[in-house]
């Protein structure tokens, strides 16, 4: 960076000089990715714990109520967002996220030992709600928070690839989640993970490793100090009295934020969501995918693709932001469709329909896979890829079809996503940065995002079409590269350091 003026150039280059970027990041990326651990285990259980806490007899039920929860936590993030980033933005952007990680940790933690409904009846699902609220308004205050401390102690001309390691940490939290849930399933069977044995359930276990993640991640944070930005603007006496009243009431900066969600992050994250979750959930619950060896097929895809969230972020440093991210939003969009008809074909299990069907006897209404027979007639699914071991799975042609195809997936998420944090810093001035980053970045990750998985399956059970999940994805993908590509502005060369100067 160009040699800056006054104290304020004196104290970034005093940061850097003792090279502490590097501490910055770590300190933050580890906290965000235990916090996406943590929210993410929730999602990555879901066929196997779904049934525990709902009436017994209505698998499908069970499903969707437990996928309606999973999105209740993204539904809650912009409150989240909103409420942590008034803090971030009077107090400090350290404590603000400090009190996050505690709150997602206790949370997570509770998860872990929350009795079934067989036990507590109808008080389960209840405390599982109240229990996923509390996730979602966590991580609706991490984000913004560490993105911003990361970018506010960074030159000007990297800090796409500075802020990409925090960008990194969503999907290494979901590679870790179903790493931690593969380790504890090899060490028992099938049935004691489940639970359908006496003794502990396995599945508890992955909740309840997050108590050391949490306690190490605090120490860190703990040591960590304030932004240099921030306490220029806080000793300056520049902070905003009311951040929410000045980020969405004056059209100026309301307007950056409309632009920000629907331009942007609406798109991203349906991308993000299509290409991780809704995958895993379409392997496991549409395709008939063996449960471990789906999961198995994500971990790997997911990462062959982590090293392309830091290429991207750098990138937008040389040639800007908004048309790689707007590009993997169009190639998602494109793509949708043949790649998960490539995935229907490489699976093997032939499904060509999910049915709803009622039992005879209970009226339990169950989503089944259906697949064609030779007299042109449908019958029930096979389970497919059966997990015998990593190297039987990993010698299976099909098995590596499948983790190609998901890798496609996940490089348009690096593309819309590893940029994506340089931009919102740069698009909001300092003073109201945490609070207006973080309202269009969870919105359109919690509501646009958090929401596929539930209206997928849902339009998949209505339709019976397997594809039908697909087109809200492409919809919000395509609305977001027409309104970025007409009203998106580059932020790629934005000096935030030289404007909290000319304010001064």
């Amino acid at each position: 960076m160009a040699e800056t003026n006054g104290d304020l150039g004196a104290l970034y280059n005093e940061q850097v000089s003792k090279g502490k970027i590097w501490q910055v990041i770590g300190a933050s990326s580890l906290g965000t990715v235990i916090e996406w651990y943590d929210f993410y285990i929730f999602g990555s259980l879901t066929t196997i714990i779904s049934p525990l806490f709902y009436p017994p007899g209505n698998d499908t039920f069970a499903y969707i109520m437990y996928l309606a929860t999973f999105a209740v936590g993204f539904v809650v993030r912009p409150f989240g967002a909103l409420f942590f980033g008034r803090i971030g933005d009077v107090v400090g952007r350290k404590y603000a996220f400090l009190v996050t990680l505690l709150i997602m940790g206790g949370a997570t933690a509770v998860l872990g030992v929350l009795p079934t409904f067989e036990t507590i009846g109808w008080f389960a699902p209840i405390i599982l709600l109240l229990l996923r609220i509390l996730q979602g308004l966590a991580l609706g205050g991490e984000y913004g928070g560490a993105a911003g401390y990361v970018a506010e102690h960074v030159s000007d001309n990297r800090r796409g690839f500075f802020t990409s390691f925090i960008q990194i940490t969503a999907t290494l939290g979901l590679f870790m989640s179903l790493v931690v849930i593969l380790i504890v399933q090899n060490m028992m069977s099938p049935e004691q993970f489940a639970g359908k044995t006496s003794g502990f359930a396995g599945w508890r276990i992955p909740f309840l490793v997050s108590i050391l993640l949490v306690l190490i991640s605090l120490y860190i944070r703990l040591r960590m100090e304030e932004s240099p930005i921030f306490k220029h603007v806080k000793s300056s006496g520049m902070t905003s009295a009311n951040p929410l009243v000045e980020a969405f009431t004056k059209w100026e900066n309301l307007k950056r934020v409309l632009i920000s969600l629907f331009g942007a992050t609406a798109g991203q994250g349906v991308v993000w969501y299509a290409g991780q979750f809704f995958a895993l959930f379409y392997l496991q619950t549409i395709l008939n995918v063996n449960n471990t060896s789906a999961q198995y097929i994500v971990a790997i895809a997911l990462i062959m693709a982590m090293p392309f969230f830091i290429f991207f972020g750098s990138l937008s440093d040389r040639i800007g932001r908004k048309w790689i991210i707007l590009g993997g939003c169009l190639l998602a969009m494109l793509t949708y469709i043949p790649i998960y008809s490539a995935m229907q074909s490489a699976a093997g299990s032939n499904v060509v329909t999910a049915i709803s069907q009622k039992d005879p006897v209970t009226g339990a209404v169950k989503l089944t896979p259906q697949t064609a027979v030779a007299d042109g007639t449908l019958a029930t699914a096979e389970k497919v890829l059966p997990f015998n071991g990593l190297g039987d799975l990993l010698s299976n042609s099909n098995a590596w079809k499948l983790i190609l195809l998901i890798f496609i997936q996940v490089f348009w998420v690096t593309m819309v996503y590893g940029p994506i944090a340089a931009y919102l810093v740069e698009a909001f001035p300092a003073k109201i940065r945490y609070t207006a980053l973080s309202l269009p970045y969870h919105i359109g990750n919690g509501v646009f995002g958090g929401l596929l998985p539930l209206i997928g399956v849902t339009l998949i059970a209505q339709t019976g079409n397997i594809y039908a999940g697909l087109y809200y994805p492409m919809i919000i993908a395509g609305l977001t590269f027409v309104v970025g590509a007409i009203l998106l502005r580059e932020t790629h060369g934005h000096r935030i350091w030289e404007e909290i100067e000319t304010k001064e």
